[in-house]
């Protein structure tokens, strides 16, 4: 079994990435190319890296002092009912941002957005029907 990642190291490294990325946009007078973009991105990846540990140090804080409520939350996680429940909403969630996504790309070729943008957005599409697609024939097979 993977050992997972502490949650302790990604909530500095969140802090950290954001911090760095926020001290990028304030000192850069005038970036070029791909440097425009990246202390932006640093502070995205790092709120959402910051977020998700959090959230997992507030989860095992919350387990240490209600042993119950975390025996409870473990069956919860584990209950078939609510695995189908959560499967269902994502496949439902993955139908409407095929739909969405297309949409956006379109919009944004159509509004002659940089085409660098339009090609990673349609890339990122197409990876993600690609893996929809991978995976779809993967279980297709198994059962």
């Amino acid at each position: 079994m993977k050992k997972p990642i502490s949650p302790y190291f990604l909530t500095v490294a969140g802090v950290a990435l954001f911090v760095v990325g926020l001290y990028f946009i304030k000192t850069m007078e005038d970036p070029q190319g791909l440097l425009r973009a990246l202390p932006y991105i640093c502070v995205g990846i790092g709120s959402g890296m910051f977020g998700h540990g959090m959230g997992e140090l507030l989860l095992l804080y919350a387990k240490k002092n209600a042993p119950a409520a975390a025996k409870q939350l473990e069956i919860d996680q584990k209950d078939e009912r609510n695995l189908a429940i959560a499967n269902r909403a994502k496949a439902k969630a993955y139908d409407m941002m095929i739909f969405v996504l297309g949409a956006l790309i379109t919009a944004m070729a159509l509004m002659a957005v940089d085409l660098t943008m339009v090609v990673l957005l349609a890339c990122a599409y197409l990876f993600i029907v690609g893996y929809g697609t991978y995976y779809r024939f993967k279980y297709n097979n198994e059962m």
